[in-house]
C-alpha cells in the first residue's frame, strides 16, 4: 500500500529553496554548507538533511531563522536523505553546479523562489520523494513586449543574451 502527500513547503516569500536527495547525511549537510559559503560571497542560508539511521534531521547554516525553517521543511518530508536548503542572497543558478558536483548529492528535485510543493510517497518501510511542484502551472505564451521585459530584467541582473 502507498499513500500519497503533498507537503507545502514553508518559507518567506523571497527565499530561495533548492531541494534534492544524498546519502551520508552525518557530513553532507555540513558539506553542502560549506559548497554553499565558497559559491556566493554573502549567502545567507540554512541547511537541513534526513538521516534515516538514526532518523534524525540535521541541519546547519549561517542563519538561525532559515536553518530553523530548513529543518522544519526537512522534517515534514520526512523523506531518507532528502536535503532542503533555504537562502538568501543568491540565487539557485548560483549555487545549483556546485551541488550537484558534490560526490555525496544524489539528485536535485527542484530549485526556485516560487511557492513549493513536494509530493511524498509512503511505504511500510518510509517515505519517498517522487516530485516538486514549481509555481503555478502556465497560462499564456509572452508577448512581444513581455518578451522584451524579460530580457530587459535578465540583463539588468548581469545575464547577457547576446
Amino acid at each position: 500500500m502507498v499513500k500519497i502527500e503533498v507537503v507545502d513547503v514553508d518559507k518567506p516569500e523571497g527565499v530561495e529553496a533548492v531541494i534534492g536527495q544524498g546519502n551520508f547525511s552525518v557530513f553532507t549537510v555540513d558539506d553542502l554548507a560549506k559548497t554553499l559559503l565558497t559559491a556566493v560571497p554573502g549567502i545567507k542560508f540554512g541547511v537541513a538533511m534526513n538521516e534515516a539511521k538514526p532518523q534524525l534531521t540535521r541541519f546547519t547554516g549561517n542563519d538561525a531563522e532559515l536553518e530553523g525553517l530548513a529543518a522544519k521543511n526537512a522534517l515534514k518530508i520526512g523523506a531518507g536523505h532528502v536535503f532542503v536548503i533555504l537562502m538568501k542572497n543568491a540565487f539557485p543558478i548560483n549555487v545549483l553546479n556546485a551541488i550537484k558536483a558534490h560526490p555525496a548529492v544524489v539528485m536535485v528535485y527542484g530549485a526556485s523562489e516560487n511557492p513549493l510543493q513536494v509530493i511524498v510517497a509512503e511505504t511500510e518501510l518510509g517515505r519517498s520523494v517522487l516530485g516538486i511542484v514549481d509555481g503555478k502551472a502556465a497560462k499564456n505564451v509572452e508577448t512581444e513586449e513581455q518578451r522584451r521585459e524579460r530580457r530587459e530584467l535578465v540583463e539588468r541582473i548581469g545575464y547577457r543574451i547576446d
